[in-house]
């Protein structure tokens, strides 16, 4: 079973461009989709995801994995790790969500997406079982990914959780550790009404004797992760406990420069002021696995913070798509992640006394955008746009709630037409920031 190697036509080359639209329009219209439609898709609970575990043959017991969870950073803690390991020479399986431009993007081996010929034999194979369950996207997708990591023969796979931890659909693999980056206000009407019960759903990941690193908790938070850990008997770290491992950083072009006890000194490509938070945790990370035995060199550090982007293919995190003017994208997208992304901003504007932020913006519809709204700054040029998905909230209400809190500009409702006029507009000083929702991102980077 291991021998199929990722893009060697291990199935016969059966599949063509017609077979493959086929195999996404199945899985985009006759399964629900959390990112297009919204809490319809939300299936809590792990008994369909067993079920199909078991059908398949229980894939995920043929590799290791790291489970990944959290609010804001799993994305990128993900794939610097993912790119460390692959650094080490390990084969790494890589599995995120949702994709920005190509479907295949959730599920990679090294870098590399998960070949159409493979998607197109999962979702064959899947048509002709004789399960009477109704999955949703995100429980099949997910077991395509454990089935192609166990078909290609990966050493390890990163498994990013999808929404919350205790009764995510990924929560039945039992990995060799386990990491939470950090906990704020999103998906609530889901996981709970408080970061206390967000983050007692997150740790419900844990498990006994799998030791587990938390990036970001004080407070009642921080006390709500103890605790799970304490029942669940699993070993718990807090990376704010270990500020030594990064103990200096400076922005550089392109990222961050820092110096490390734990591998030196390396530069960190993801830029973004955010990034120093998961340049921590990640570093607890590897200080995690290193102890239960997985060997993680300095230099496969080093190359991992450095070329994360080239040897995973990361993309929309404080993106630069054009220097004149300044154009920036990042798929920040929830209270915690904007207010973020607005302080950059507002630093960057202050070295740019002669410039103007110009803000492409969208949002989903079940987002609490009033209070989003009020973080952003009122002083500037806003395009209010829309992504191409069911749920996302339409550019002229957008700019009617947007105009209640004193944010005034142009509907302008195709996200690649609002960034041109924006351009358009833009001076040499100006700043161009486009963002709000994942998918007004990702809706700009497969037009460009």
């Amino acid at each position: 079973m291991n021998d199929i190697k990722e893009g060697d036509g291990g199935f016969a080359r059966r599949g063509d461009g017609g077979k493959y639209k086929e195999a996404l329009d199945f899985l985009y219209s006759q399964l629900p989709m959390f990112s297009r439609v919204g809490g319809a898709a939300y299936k809590p609970g792990l008994q369909t995801s067993e079920q199909l575990d078991e059908w398949f043959g229980h894939p995920h017991r043929k590799f290791k994995s790291i489970h990944v969870g959290g609010t804001n950073g799993k994305g990128s803690c993900s794939h610097t790790l993912a790119a460390m390991l692959q650094a080490e020479g390990y084969k790494t399986g890589l599995y995120t969500s949702p994709h920005l431009v190509d479907f295949r993007e959730r599920i990679r081996v090294n870098g590399e997406m998960i070949p159409r010929e493979a998607v197109i034999d999962f979702v064959e194979r899947w048509k002709g079982c004789d399960y009477d369950g109704h999955p949703s996207f995100f429980e099949l997708t997910m077991m395509m990914a454990f089935d192609w990591f166990a078909r290609a023969g990966v050493d390890y796979a990163i498994i990013e959780v999808g929404m919350g931890g205790r009764l995510d659909s990924t929560n039945i693999i039992t990995p060799e550790a386990c990491i939470i980056t950090n906990i704020s206000p999103d998906h609530m009407q889901f996981l709970g009404d408080t970061l206390e019960k967000i983050a007692g759903e997150k740790a419900g990941i844990f498990k006994k004797d799998i030791p587990a690193v938390v990036g970001e908790a004080e407070g009642s938070v921080k006390e709500v992760f103890q605790s799970v850990a304490e029942k669940r008997g699993t070993p718990i770290s807090f990376a704010e406990e270990k500020p030594e491992l990064t103990l200096a950083s400076r922005v550089a072009t392109g990222g961050w420069d820092c110096d490390s006890r734990l591998a030196g000194r390396f530069h960190a490509a993801l830029s973004g002021d955010y990034q120093l938070k998961n340049i921590n945790t990640v570093l607890c990370a590897v200080a995690m696995l290193r102890e239960i035995g997985i060997e993680i060199s300095d230099e496969s550090v080093r190359k991992g913070f450095a070329e994360v982007e080239t040897l995973t293919g990361l993309r929309g995190r404080w993106t630069r798509l054009s220097d004149t003017p300044l154009c920036i994208c990042d798929t920040g997208h929830n209270e915690a992640g904007i207010r973020s992304n607005m302080r950059q901003l507002g630093e960057l504007m202050e070295s740019r006394p002669q410039g103007r932020l110009k803000m492409v913006m969208g949002f989903v519809a079940d987002k609490d955008i009033e209070h989003i709204l009020q973080l952003l700054p009122k002083d500037a040029d806003y395009y209010f746009c829309n992504a191409m998905i069911p749920r996302a909230l339409g550019a002229e209400e957008l700019g009617m709630r947007a105009e209640a809190v004193d944010l005034r500009g142009k509907v302008i409702p195709d996200v690649r037409e609002a960034y041109e006029a924006a351009r358009a507009d833009a001076s040499a000083d100006d700043v161009i920031y486009v963002g709000g929702s994942t998918f007004v991102v990702a809706d700009l980077l497969a037009t460009l």
